[in-house]
């Protein structure tokens, strides 16, 4: 089943978020190589591809796992949990409708 991994950052962390990124993109690239992963991506704090200084508000990963567990336990295993860039992420089912 998809879940939806919703991500909410810590305010003024992103030269932390940038320092942790690889780590984080890692595994969502192990996602990508397992056709688990439907996307992923940041939430700019503005409207604009590059926010620049402005940075993220957080992150949306939809990806296939076994269960709410399984989803759950993944996204506490973030890298980005672990540095302290999330403040806090919520795990929900996600049923793709379109397209």
């Amino acid at each position: 089943m998809l879940y939806a991994v919703i991500s909410q950052d810590t305010p003024n962390t992103l030269a932390l978020r940038l320092e942790t990124r690889p780590a984080h993109v890692d595994r969502l690239n192990a996602l990508l190589e397992q056709g688990r992963l439907i996307l992923a991506g940041p939430h700019p704090a503005v409207d604009s591809e590059d926010p620049g200084d402005a940075g993220f508000t957080g992150s949306l990963v939809v990806a296939e796992f076994e269960s709410l567990e399984a989803a759950q336990s993944w996204a506490d295993a973030d890298p980005y949990m672990a540095a302290g860039v999330y403040a806090s992420v919520t795990v929900k089912p996600f049923k793709k409708v379109l397209p």
